[in-house]
């Protein structure tokens, strides 16, 4: 296991962000979904909990089959998706990330929410075992993203909100700026499997990562959009663009058949996810093959049977 806790401020209060996290997720969703492909979601229903009290318990499915890189749709199912279930206690959630295709493979996230600059150092009361976790500091305004997801109307450096009169976001603006939150996030990631487990699970991490930055920066960058809502509304624009988006995905096929796939493409994508995932078309270091080792010869390269054999040499 991978153990490291993110740390993203961004330029609101936790009980505005209350409202935007729920936006920024209903919308992204939805502009990320296509027919087959997207964020699915099963249930959405109040829970409670004996500890955490009244909260919302969620379960989507992360349909991204044919936007896998090509490396990756060669060995799993052709209908293939991540099961997301998530607990939200607000200003503290629960996520966790499974898929049945790969049954040692998990991802487990614990948020908690605070008005500060991230200087908060044991949020989460880690025990002396993880007391080595690394600890990630992401800058929403100036820290790099994937070229593909770039968008100049979500450039925190230059966007200014209308109705906040908060922004654009300068250098050292996480200690100038008020008001300033913070999203801390404990993140773990399994992948038990020899000779790939560490590998595996630090590339996972460079997905989360980006995903982590680039959902925070939409919840700022739309901020005007949402501002103003209430828990209300927020809640009935939930629902309504849930129901748009199973209805753009569609129905999908329950098979687990294994498709043939052409010849890897040059060009990049990206799986639909919530938010986006950024994972490129090419395969990750530790998967390739060196292109000089020779290939072993398990067989002649021509049989021949001794019927033929006999004919094409009479006696």
């Amino acid at each position: 296991m991978l153990l490291k806790e993110y740390r993203i401020c961004m330029p609101l209060t936790v009980e505005e962000y209350r409202i935007g996290q729920l936006y920024t997720i209903s919308k992204h969703s939805h502009e990320e979904s296509d027919k087959g492909e997207g964020v699915e979601v099963v249930r959405n229903e109040p829970h409670i909990d004996p500890v955490h009290g009244e909260g919302q318990f969620t379960e989507k499915r992360v349909h991204l089959s044919s936007k896998l890189p090509s490396w990756a749709r060669a060995v799993v199912p052709r209908i293939f998706y991540i099961t997301e279930k998530a607990w939200n206690y607000y200003p503290y959630t629960i996520t966790e990330y499974t898929c049945s295709f790969l049954p040692k493979f998990s991802i487990h996230i614990e948020t908690k929410y605070e008005d500060n600059c991230g200087d908060n150092e044991n949020i989460f009361n880690t025990d002396k075992n993880n007391s080595e976790r690394e600890v990630c500091f992401l800058d929403i305004a100036y820290d790099d993203i994937p070229d593909r997801h770039y968008k100049s109307s979500e450039d925190l450096r230059c966007f200014a909100s209308i109705k906040t009169g908060r922004g654009p976001l300068k250098e050292g603006w996480r200690e100038k700026d008020k008001p300033v939150m913070c999203s801390y996030k404990l993140v773990s990631v399994k992948f038990e499997v020899w000779g790939l487990q560490t590998r595996v699970e630090q590339f996972v991490h460079k997905v989360i990562r980006d995903i982590l930055l680039i959902g925070h920066r939409q919840a700022f960058a739309w901020v005007d959009e949402w501002y103003n809502m209430t828990m209300d509304e927020v809640r009935k624009y939930e629902r309504d663009t849930q129901e748009a988006t199973n209805e753009k995905i569609g129905p999908v096929a329950p098979t687990i058949c294994v498709s043939e796939v052409s010849k890897p493409s040059t060009s990049r994508s990206a799986p639909s996810s919530a938010p986006s995932t950024p994972v490129n078309g090419d395969p990750p270091d530790f998967l390739n093959v060196p292109k000089d080792r020779q290939r072993k010869k398990s067989a002649p390269e021509m049989l021949t049977l001794p019927e033929m054999r006999e004919r094409s040499h009479p006696k």
